[in-house]
């Protein structure tokens, strides 16, 4: 079942906060930038960067992701290991708001969102 349009907004109130407060500052952004997605039930983080060979053209990298699991009523972290595969976020895999995966993928514990 998709997200509610309640739901799409908290997601947005609580992604845009994070953007505030983890972005880079303003004049490097053209070389290295954080961003978001909605995809269905899933939340991404990914970092952005200009393509070594064309840099006017941008490559977006996964880093985080968090999917609602509304059975559960509940929020799975997931991050991006070297395999390029989604593994669970050991330290804190559940959590129950949207604001709790963004305060998880800050904090970053173990550096894997953030190295």
């Amino acid at each position: 079942m998709a997200l509610i349009e309640f739901e799409i907004k908290k997601i947005e109130k609580a992604a845009n906060a994070f953007l505030n407060k983890r972005r880079p500052p303003v004049h490097i952004r053209n070389e290295l930038d954080i961003g978001w997605r909605l995809e269905k039930q899933s939340v991404y983080i990914y970092e952005t960067r200009p393509v070594w060979n064309s840099p006017n053209e941008y490559h977006d990298l996964d880093m985080a992701k968090a999917t609602f699991i509304r059975a559960q009523g509940k929020w799975k972290i997931f991050w991006m290991r070297q395999d390029l595969k989604w593994h669970g976020y050991e330290p804190n895999m559940y959590v129950k708001t949207i604001e709790q995966v963004f305060a998880v993928i800050d904090y970053d514990e173990y550096a894997c969102f953030f190295g």
